[in-house]
């Protein structure tokens, strides 16, 4: 494919009281935008949300992990497959077979984390049994191999390999390059930060005992977020054919759209669904609208309204000064027929399914 393309999904979500996304103290992720406090999301924490959402949407082989414990996944595998091999030797194979390929798999290092899909995990189980049984000299077995390992760790990318990337800095050549972008999602307007505190009650304690097993506090914010991502659809169709690529793309909007990270969600149960989505079909450059609220939306009864006000105005007015208007522009939540087609999300999956098909139809 020679066209470029980039699908851009932006997103106004709200979140009752809640802590999506906290720091190392505990507390919401913040961030400073337009001189005033705005909530934030970060784009790790979402995209981990969307990650564990692509185990409903695709089948196990488009689904890679992200893990310490690579030994253990080859001789896991190397087991399945020759029943034959104890757990102790095969556990040997495969730290030999991920020694030869400058693989990292230390265990006890809890910032070494290498992405694998089950489609590479196979072919480096079925490597470490040939080089088990390879009778030639080490040396030369060990050159040969050693690009057989960088090449299976090259082909059969999981979906989200392909869009979220992959940094291999003991071997930069397994790197792969992120189709995707995802923003750290802010709140459209100024918050502040309130404290729930609360008791926890012993339930074996005598009647006559009044005071609390447990007292703690918890931080806690609400805000209307606005959230974006885009995809380089010129960078997946390298990998992926023209089927796959539509799956991957309606996977990625769908995820993108309906996932929430799990921080304390049991205490808030804050899951809920977007108040607004557009996308849009660009072949110029993607666009990231959150200038729309450098200047916080304020409350006239609610944000809401206010911010998909402000993001449509801030919007045209970017269309009108510095890109094309989008190839293709859709808006589910919102009345504005002169700015994109109105339609529910499911029939936005489908035009964007629709729509990848003509590309990729073009691109012949």
């Amino acid at each position: 494919m020679n066209k470029n393309l980039y699908v851009d999904f932006h997103v106004l979500q709200t979140v009752p009281p809640s802590c999506v996304n906290r720091d190392d103290t505990g507390s919401p992720k913040t961030a400073v935008y337009g001189g005033t406090l705005r909530a934030r999301v970060s784009s790790q924490a979402w995209k981990r949300a969307m990650r564990l959402m692509f185990k409903d949407l695709f089948s196990s082989e488009w689904v890679g992990y992200r893990t310490r414990k690579m030994k253990d996944l080859v001789t896991d595998k190397i087991c399945m497959e020759h029943p034959d091999i104890d757990k102790e030797s095969a556990g040997k194979m495969a730290s030999r077979i991920l020694a030869v390929g400058d693989v990292k798999a230390d265990e006890s290092k809890k910032d070494v984390l290498f992405f694998v899909s089950s489609l590479q995990i196979d072919s480096l189980a079925k490597l470490a049994v040939e080089y088990e049984n390879d009778t030639s000299g080490k040396k030369e077995k060990e050159k040969v191999l050693k690009s057989r390992v960088e090449h299976a760790l090259k082909e059969n990318p999981s979906v989200d390999i392909l869009l979220f990337g992959r940094m291999a800095a003991s071997n930069p050549s397994l790197n792969f390059d992120a189709a995707a972008q995802v923003a750290h999602s802010i709140s459209t307007h100024t918050i502040a930060n309130e404290y729930d505190y609360f008791t926890a009650v012993d339930d074996c304690t005598p009647e006559d005992d009044s005071g609390a097993g447990h007292i703690g506090t918890v931080e806690f914010n609400s805000s209307t977020l606005y959230r974006y991502a885009t995809l380089n659809i010129r960078e997946l169709a390298q990998t992926l054919q023209p089927d796959e690529l539509k799956l991957a793309v309606k996977g990625f909007a769908e995820s993108f759209v309906r996932s929430m990270p799990t921080g304390r969600q049991n205490p808030f149960a804050n899951r809920t669904l977007p108040d607004m989505v557009y996308v849009t079909f660009r072949e110029d450059q993607s666009v990231n609208l959150v200038g729309a609220f450098e200047k916080p939306v304020t409350s006239q009864g609610g944000y809401v309204g206010e911010s998909k006000k402000a993001f449509i105005s801030y919007a045209k007015e970017v269309y009108g000064n510095f890109v094309n208007v989008p190839q293709k522009a859709w808006i589910v939540g919102a009345e504005d027929g002169d700015f994109a087609v109105k339609i529910n999300f499911a029939e936005l999956l489908d035009e964007i399914g629709t729509g990848i098909g003509q590309y990729c139809a073009e691109g012949k």
